[in-house]
């Protein structure tokens, strides 16, 4: 990656991440969860959600991550539920937030601007479509419990502790996973987000 795009990822991450780490929060909140509002988490600011190795990766390698927001799901009065409508919040966010900066991509704007507004548009469809594949710690994970038995629910929060080294054994070793999983989903999803706008 060169100078110019990591100048624009940089920025663009930091706005998807904040958005996504912040609506975590938010929902957790409305759910009778403090624990992101008590630890200053629940902020737009994105030096609250800086994580140093993820800030580290979005500089060398123009893909990163945040500081994961802290929620309680013992502090909610339908755990299960609630924790699957916390983990969508943040993919929902992403996509939110790229419709509406979609609806600003064909106002006059220096050059400079509108690439930068594209490739934030971009990182959030992105970031949020990464997030729903049903692997721990990404939010899809916080999904599938919903929608398990009882008596499979102990195996799958057995199965989050090894879901990290899982995620990164895909990412980093299986070649065009990304790609191949992530494209189509993301190009459907860019088309409805730019859908009724100018060619």
């Amino acid at each position: 990656m060169n100078l110019e795009s990591m100048l624009y990822r940089i920025p663009a991450l930091l706005i998807a991440v904040t958005v996504h780490e912040f609506m975590h929060g938010k929902i957790a909140y409305l759910y009778g969860d403090s624990t992101a509002k008590d630890q200053g988490r629940l902020s737009l600011n994105p030096l609250k959600h800086l994580d140093p190795l993820g800030t580290l990766m979005i500089i060398v390698a123009g893909f990163g991550w945040a500081k994961p927001v802290p929620v309680n799901p013992n502090r909610f009065q339908d755990p299960r539920k609630q924790m699957m409508l916390v983990g969508l919040a943040g993919p929902l966010a992403n996509f939110t937030a790229a419709f509406l900066l979609a609806r600003l991509f064909y106002l006059p704007m220096p050059e400079v601007l509108s690439t930068l507004l594209g490739v934030t548009i971009w990182i959030n469809v992105m970031l949020g479509i990464f997030n729903l594949l049903p692997i721990p710690p990404l939010d899809g994970s916080k999904i599938i419990p919903y929608f398990l038995p009882e008596s499979m629910q102990d195996a799958w929060y057995s199965f989050e502790q090894y879901g990290f080294i899982i995620l990164l054994g895909l990412v980093f070793f299986v070649p065009g996973f990304l790609g191949t999983v992530l494209g189509p989903p993301i190009e459907f999803m860019l088309r409805f987000v730019y859908a009724g706008l100018p060619a």
